[in-house]
């Protein structure tokens, strides 16, 4: 009886366990088949590109498409343009996020957890609500069609994730590390500078990851607020592959792939750092 429950039990994992994988299998196919799509346009030539019905697989590729973004000045500029941008946002949010994470960590003051609250929250503003005032206020400054215009609100939007991550990382350290450096005459501000902010390197090195990523992708700011080719970041330049008259969607694929597949990279390589820093803090106060 016990041999027939054991082997009924192992019968029952097994078909859990395959359950799983083809759903993971499932899954991972679901996810890559745009990108390989994506992928196959920015190697075929136009002719197989507009065929009906389209080849699954590309019967003559060729790299014309990435010849024509290469070649392009304004994309090739706007890589450049899109890693200033990023950098730029990425470094002020770790000046401004990391003091901010470690106050809200560690500090005892009068509405807290109303302030954590709120500054999460205006990373889920919607940023369409927001674009016709800034306009008029970076038009007001003088800041319009400039990379300030870009990095300020871009890291307005980023910075409350990056205080959340920081914060979740912050409070897992233990108190006595700041004890320790406080008997041995430390301030609150050079036992945070000397002892919790070089051990807490792997959360600040997840938020700047992530911060990096949001920024290089985004779109919508960049658009609204940059008129000169010159400024443009690569998201921006990919639309302008099309005319009044014709679309480039070979050339738009390869830029698009171009500009994905570092970030994608960086995600798995960084894949466990990334996931600890969206959870920590869940199971720990």
């Amino acid at each position: 009886m016990r041999a027939a429950a054991l082997k009924q039990r192992r019968r029952s994992s097994g078909g859990v366990g395959l359950g799983f994988y083809i759903s993971a299998t499932l899954l991972v196919v679901l996810s890559i088949a745009p990108i390989l799509w994506v992928l196959k346009m920015s190697i075929v030539p136009k002719a197989e590109l507009f065929a009906s019905p389209p080849p699954l697989l590309p019967r003559h590729p060729t790299l014309s498409s990435y010849d024509t973004i290469f070649s392009d000045p304004t994309f090739v500029r706007g890589l450049l343009n899109s890693v200033l941008i990023a950098g730029s946002t990425t470094f002020a949010c770790l000046l401004l996020g990391a003091p901010a994470a470690y106050a809200f960590a560690r500090l005892r003051f009068r509405f807290r957890t109303f302030l954590m609250t709120g500054i999460l929250a205006l990373a889920f503003f919607p940023a369409v609500a927001v674009i016709a005032p800034l306009f008029i206020e970076f038009k007001t400054f003088q800041l319009l069609n400039s990379y300030g215009a870009v990095i300020i609100t871009d890291t307005v939007f980023v910075l409350p994730l990056t205080v959340w991550i920081m914060s979740a990382f912050f409070r897992q350290l233990p108190r006595d590390l700041e004890d320790a450096a406080k008997v041995d005459g430390a301030s609150t501000w050079h036992a945070f500078r000397k002892v919790i902010l070089p051990i807490a390197a792997p959360g600040v090195a997840t938020a700047a990851i992530i911060a990096f990523i949001v920024t290089w992708n985004e779109f919508l700011f960049a658009n609204t607020f940059l008129f000169d080719s010159d400024h443009w970041p690569s998201t921006v330049v990919i639309p302008n592959f099309a005319t009044t008259h014709s679309v480039d969607y070979g050339a738009q694929a390869a830029a698009a792939l171009v500009i994905t597949v570092p970030i994608a990279l960086v995600v798995l390589a960084f894949q466990r750092r990334i996931v600890q820093g969206l959870t920590a803090g869940a199971l720990k106060g």
